[in-house]
C-alpha cells in the first residue's frame, strides 16, 4: 500500500527509550531503514527485525526511517514505531483487523 506520508516522530533518547524519526520515501524505493544503538553489536538485528516487521505490518512500503535506540525493549520499540506512523498518518490496524481481512 502506498500512503501519503508527512515527517514526524516518536520517542525520546532518554536511557531504555527510542527515538524513530519517519519521512516519507519515493514511490517504489521502499523501507530504508538507518539504525543507532547502544546495543548494536549483540541486538542490532533484532531491532532492525522488530521495526521493519511493525512498519510492513501496517501496510507502508515506503518510507525512511532512523531509529535511535538506547536500550528500549522489543514492545517500546514497537509502540514507538506505531506512534510514529500514526502521527505520519498512516490509520493504524490492530491485530483483530488484520485477522477479521
Amino acid at each position: 500500500m502506498s500512503q501519503m506520508l508527512t515527517a514526524t516522530q516518536s520517542g525520546t533518547l532518554e536511557s531504555n527509550d527510542i527515538m524513530i524519526t519517519l519521512a516519507p520515501n519515493f514511490k517504489g524505493s521502499g523501507i530504508k531503514l538507518e539504525l543507532e544503538s547502544v546495543v548494536l553489536a549483540q541486538y542490532g538485528e533484532v531491532l532492525r527485525q522488530v521495526i521493519l516487521d511493525t512498519v510492513t505490518s501496517q501496510g507502508v512500503t515506503d518510507v525512511l526511517i532512523k531509529a535511535v535506540d538506547r536500550g528500549a525493549l522489543d514492545c517500546t520499540v514497537r509502540a514507538r514505531v506505531l506512534v510514529a506512523l500514526e502521527r505520519a498518518g498512516v490509520k493504524i490496524r490492530s491485530l483483530a483487523e488484520k485477522t477479521s481481512n
